[in-house]
């Protein structure tokens, strides 16, 4: 019988765990906390008392993608179709949390289930060396459960940032790679970005990035660019409570926009909605949009993104942030689909709604 985990299986999925796996184990308290606090779904199937196999699927707050995290089957009941019949209820679990595509990782040494998944249709995208405890190599692969849904999606490179602050430099160094493909991508020019364009204060902590400063830094390296703001506030100035860091703030965005008054740079003042910027993209531009994290993390601090193609229902989006502590893996952040709505809703940032676009393309001769 093939139902949803209950707090009661614990016992009987770490069993399963340890009889199935050798390395990369979940332990007791992950199995609780699937089942109590996580954005996720945990199915079983059991024959009586004993549990036979069960996959754990884990879902996007903002995004319509959901992975597919851990599959197993007890070795004394293979051969009897668990495998196929875990995937195709985890498919229907995950189209009804409205998701549209479906991720995992598999070992790049298991033939059996590369086999089991690519019978499903299951297309492999990436690898990832030395992903597994044992220092063995992960593949990783995709399936769009709504066919019809697939996208032409733009191919930009990602990088994740390193640093909890640095989701602009990271954002942008995403964007002038689609448009210049020899400009090498490093921890290096990720700092020196954030050197150029920080605000130097934000929240707690080191500052971020606004719209002028990311603006300068992609001038300086041969990109031409328009930028979209909805007010002339200090950016990010809501994130700080000191009267003294927002006049450091606002001194550090006068001088951004007198050097920007000197370059053939626009500022336009409006808000772009979601067919303005699918327009802008269609044209050829790269966008990098300002968003409010708490749609995805659950948390209020302002979060760069770009943007990686559009179709009928969703937005999709490349997020330097993966929190592999939280146990993401670097795909969950690659083209992600957001609902068109809810990405309308997310593209502000505090109590003023502060919103910033940078639309970027390629100039035609970088030293103009």
């Amino acid at each position: 019988m093939l139902r949803k985990a209950v707090l009661e299986d614990v016992d009987a999925l770490v069993s399963l765990e340890n009889h199935c796996f050798v390395s990369d184990r979940l332990a007791r308290r992950n199995f609780r906390y699937m089942l109590t606090r996580a954005n996720a779904s945990v199915l079983v199937d059991v024959d009586g008392d004993r549990m036979r196999a069960y996959v754990l699927l884990l879902y996007s707050n903002a995004c319509s993608m959901a992975r597919l995290y851990s599959i197993a089957v007890d070795p004394g009941f293979s051969g009897q179709g668990l495998g196929s019949a875990l995937i195709e209820a985890a498919e229907r679990e995950a189209l009804e949390h409205d998701c549209v595509s479906m991720r995992l990782e598999i070992r790049k040494d298991n033939a059996a289930s590369l086999a089991l998944f690519a019978r499903h249709g299951y297309r492999q995208f990436t690898e990832v060396l030395r992903y597994y405890e044992d220092q063995m190599d992960a593949l990783r692969f995709e399936k769009h459960l709504v066919p019809q849904s697939r996208p032409e999606l733009r191919k930009v490179p990602f990088y994740r940032q390193t640093l909890d602050f640095t989701c602009g430099p990271s954002s942008l160094m995403m964007a002038m790679k689609t448009l210049d493909p020899d400009l090498e991508l490093s921890r290096k020019l990720e700092l020196r970005i954030w050197r150029e364009a920080t605000t130097v204060f934000m929240t707690s902590g080191h500052g971020g990035c606004g719209p002028y400063g990311l603006a300068l830094s992609a001038w300086r390296r041969g990109f031409e660019l328009a930028i979209h703001v909805n007010d002339d506030g200090v950016f990010l100035g809501d994130s700080v409570r000191s009267a003294e860091k927002k006049e450091v703030m606002r001194l550090v965005q006068e001088d951004f926009l007198d050097e920007l008054a000197e370059l053939p740079i626009p500022i336009e003042h409006g808000a772009l909605d979601v067919g303005d910027l699918q327009a802008k993209f269609d044209a050829g531009g790269m966008l990098l949009v300002l968003i409010s994290s708490y749609a995805i993390y659950r948390e209020r601090f302002p979060h760069w993104v770009v943007v990686t193609g559009f179709d009928e229902r969703f937005i999709y989006i490349h997020d330097p942030l993966v929190q592999y502590e939280k146990g993401e893996a670097l795909a969950d952040s690659l083209h992600m689909p957001v609902p068109r709505r809810l990405f309308q809703r997310m593209v502000r940032y505090g109590k003023a709604g502060q919103k910033a676009v940078l639309v970027l393309r390629r100039r035609a001769h970088a030293g103009d």
